[in-house]
């Protein structure tokens, strides 16, 4: 091998590929392309920093946050509403035309007779009477949905059973008031034409076994008991059956005899007291001066007319004691309407027959002494009363 002629290649590796680069060659061309990256990337990290980096990439400054103005807030939330209405607008706009069309789609030839009208309207067009019928549908459909919502709450049958309750105890307690005052309205309403005696003057005998009183103005017939006695007790016994007798010392007389012969009635009561005569006396106060009033005692009628109504507390017992030459009947009654709280005494002046042929009162029927009796007799204890025990 001479000097001057080239250095050939190395035999090929056995196993190795005919033609492919020899190991060296490919091991320089690694190693150019790894300094062409490694100069990329210095070129890199070495160039100058931004205004918002600083030279080293790994610790960075951020610029401060700001806090938005009332004015930026607001004009925030105005946006939002804005774009809220907007969309809830075009929404319940869509629906509505929607329900037009649907409406428009019904309304065939006979169902605008119905509605009193045979013109032609446009398609999806409603007149006042389909609007207010729509609009009536819609309103009822609603009421009744609530209804269903409200019965199947948890809350209804407390609140239904304690109104129920309050209403219970509130009847319990003014029963009174109210049955009074229906009672008062209603019962001149069926007047008994053998009530009404048209000529007082006219002398009229009776069975004797009658003791009741008359008074045509106010159909009132109701028998008296004239064995009462002015105790509480024993006069709410008598009232249970007709009116009773209030007789005490100085107005003790009874019918036919000189001076005053009182009588109690009542103008209400609780509505679970016995007796059919607990309203007997409710139209009392309409009794005026001039008013005939009858009592049947002992075989005769007796005809009083009225003279004088006066209201006093139920303890001015001694008002029904004065002195008088004339036989004089007292009707007692509790007033106002439905309550105790004071006595009306209707006074009545005996016309038939003649006072003058009255007799005095005998020793038997004295009357209770008035010092004794507190107050004349009113209505039974209502709910209350007898739960703590008022009475």
């Amino acid at each position: 091998m001479q000097p001057n002629t080239p250095q050939s290649d190395p035999p090929p590796t056995p196993g190795s590929p005919v033609g492919s680069p020899p190991p060296t060659q490919n091991l320089t061309h690694q190693e150019a392309a790894a300094n062409i990256i490694r100069r990329q990337i210095d070129t890199t990290f070495q160039a100058a920093p931004s205004e918002h980096e600083t030279a080293n990439p790994y610790q960075r400054t951020h610029q401060p946050s700001t806090t938005p103005t009332p004015e930026q807030w607001q004009q925030y939330h105005s946006a939002w509403q804005d774009y809220y209405q907007k969309y809830y607008e075009r929404y319940y706009v869509g629906h509505i035309h929607q329900a037009r069309q649907a409406i428009a789609a019904q309304n065939t030839a006979p169902a605008r007779q119905v509605f009193g009208s045979t013109d032609t309207a446009e398609p999806g067009s409603l007149d006042k009477d389909e609007a207010l019928f729509e609009l009536r549908h819609q309103l009822l459909d609603s009421v009744q949905k609530k209804v269903v919502q409200v019965r199947k709450s948890r809350h209804f049958i407390p609140i239904a059973a304690a109104f129920a309750v309050m209403l219970l105890f509130s009847f319990l307690q003014y029963n009174q008031l109210l049955i009074a005052n229906v009672q008062a309205y209603v019962s001149p309403g069926n007047i008994n034409p053998e009530n009404i005696i048209v000529d007082p003057n006219t002398s009229t005998t009776v069975d004797p076994a009658l003791t009741n009183i008359v008074i045509p103005k106010i159909n009132v017939d109701a028998p008296v008991d004239y064995n009462a006695q002015p105790d509480y007790d024993s006069q709410m016994a008598a009232m249970k059956n007709g009116l009773a007798y209030f007789g005490i010392a100085g107005a003790s007389s009874k019918p036919g005899q000189v001076g005053n012969t009182p009588v109690a009635g009542h103008s209400s009561n609780d509505v679970l007291e016995a007796g059919s005569y607990k309203f007997i006396f409710a139209q009392l106060d309409k009794v005026q001066p001039g008013d005939a009033v009858y009592a049947n005692y002992q075989g005769t009628r007796y005809t009083y007319v009225v003279t004088k109504k006066e209201v006093v507390l139920p303890t001015e017992v001694s008002r029904l004691v004065y002195a008088t030459d004339k036989p004089v009947l007292t009707l007692i009654t509790c007033t106002p309407l439905g309550t105790a709280q004071k006595r009306l005494l209707v006074t009545a002046e005996q016309v038939n027959p003649s006072p003058a042929s009255a007799s005095k009162p005998t020793d038997s029927n004295t009357g209770s002494d008035s010092s004794k009796v507190s107050e004349m007799a009113g209505t039974a204890p209502t709910i209350f009363e007898r739960l703590f025990g008022a009475r």
